[in-house]
């Protein structure tokens, strides 16, 4: 995977690719160009054995403030529905790159992470924020619908419906609190702490078996569309697959051996 991204920040260590979007001075908006950036980064990450996890992190005291309002929403009240379409299918598809990537990716929210902000954290697999984290779906605040990038779909999942018909309605900001109890943030952590942990978290996935993690990833997206029987089945015919790798063998030996496994990820 490359690091020298353009339109936002990429560090690379030890299996884990640490990003962050690049404009503190404003609250980390997305642009045209950072949507497509991270679409395509996201995409080839999928085909990328070398990086195990993703650590979406802050930057100087915000996760993101969402679509620029120069460089984004003034542009939009200019396009035809033609060009308005394929704006929003870019957008779209920057979630279905994060969801099919098939690596586990963790948000690190500091401060403000709203509008496509709060949707990125809700795409990720695992989400941490500060205290101070204020997380808003705000799009009706603007004159849209709350139906955006499938937040529709996935909010309630993760927070239930009322809860979700509460901030897709009104655009309120979520507090920290209400966020960790409601089940979107897995936990709180001070801002001075906030991504060290963010990383040591990837780092404790990362060392795990990583075809399993991916097959894991893969299953939650895919049985949403299944009844109960086809998942059942799907689960079957995926864990035989992983039950053929070296790292479930690895595993078995591990434990005879009354060892710790050191999984490779074949």
């Amino acid at each position: 995977m490359r690091a020298d991204t353009k339109h936002f920040l990429c560090q690379i260590e030890d299996g884990i690719a640490t990003i962050r979007l690049d404009r503190p001075d404003r609250k980390n908006p997305l642009t045209f160009d950072s949507y497509a950036e991270l679409r395509d980064w996201f995409r080839d990450l999928h085909y990328d054995d070398t990086i195990k996890a993703v650590v979406f992190a802050s930057n100087g005291g915000n996760f993101s403030s969402g679509g620029d309002v120069h460089d984004i929403i003034g542009p939009l009240t200019r396009m035809s529905m033609k060009e308005l379409l394929q704006f929003t299918r870019m957008t779209g598809d920057l979630v279905k790159s994060m969801l099919n990537c098939g690596k586990p990716i963790i948000t690190a929210a500091d401060g403000v992470c709203v509008g496509a902000g709060a949707i990125i954290a809700m795409a990720s697999d695992l989400r941490v924020a500060t205290p101070e984290a204020k997380c808003a779906f705000l799009f009706t605040r603007v004159g849209l619908a709350g139906c955006d990038m499938g937040a529709c779909a996935m909010l309630p999942r993760i927070i239930g419906q009322g809860r979700a018909n509460e901030l897709l309605y009104t655009g309120r900001a979520m507090t920290a609190d209400e966020g960790e109890r409601w089940g979107f943030w897995n936990r709180l952590i001070p801002a001075d702490q906030l991504e060290a942990e963010a990383v040591a978290w990837a780092r404790k996935i990362a060392e795990g078996p990583n075809f399993g993690h991916m097959m894991t990833k893969t299953m939650l997206q895919q049985e949403w569309s299944m009844s109960l029987d086809q998942a059942i089945e799907a689960e079957a015919q995926a864990q035989a697959i992983c039950m053929q790798t070296e790292d479930f063998t690895r595993a078995y030996n591990a434990f005879v051996a009354k060892e710790k496994p050191v999984f490779e990820g074949d």
